[in-house]
């Protein structure tokens, strides 16, 4: 006997749930670790903030992100081969920001980046980042869910961990040890 929750949607069948207002409103409640996803492209380097990065596989070693169908940088995505994963720390809230608005101010500063032998941007002063091969792109509603296979990472050492940047509640935040 089947599972209908385990099954993949046929064609021409159309979801629904909670209308997106209440949607949205209860995912507010939920932390998420700030991402930069950055790719070359025909045109140039190409760049996007992501809250959706997670882990998937440790063998192998699989991440997941999802970008809208909207996004200006689907396109370049969907022809890369690689991309960059930049992870980011609390210091760098500002570049974040940046990251998710105008495209054309992304890249602007050009002392702020570099790009490595393989040709993704890097974005200067990213302790610790992700060299990623795109496995597969997959439609997923409004947004397009992207599977990748992680071939390089890239930590600083530091005496001190500098603290992840973190979006919840609309906001950026920060993280904030207990007490021993």
């Amino acid at each position: 006997m089947s599972n209908p929750a385990h099954e993949s949607p046929r064609a021409g069948t159309h979801l629904s749930g909670v209308d997106p207002v209440s949607y949205r409103t209860a995912l507010r409640r939920h932390p998420a670790g700030v991402a930069i996803i950055t790719l070359s492209s025909a045109s140039g380097p190409v760049g996007f903030t992501a809250t959706s990065f997670t882990s998937l596989s440790l063998s192998p070693p699989l991440i997941s992100f999802n970008i809208t169908n909207t996004s200006s940088s689907l396109a370049a995505l969907r022809s890369a081969k690689s991309v960059l994963v930049h992870l980011l720390g609390e210091q760098q809230r500002e570049l974040a920001n940046r990251f998710s608005k105008n495209a054309d101010m992304r890249f602007a500063d050009t002392a702020q980046w570099s790009s490595l032998a393989s040709g993704e941007p890097l974005l200067h002063g990213t302790a610790h980042w992700l060299r990623v091969a795109l496995h597969r792109l997959i439609p997923a509603g409004d947004s397009t869910l992207v599977l990748g296979l992680v071939t390089d990472t890239h930590s600083e050492e530091s005496t001190e961990p500098s603290p992840p940047l973190i979006y919840h509640s609309g906001m950026y935040v920060r993280t904030n040890p207990f007490p021993d």
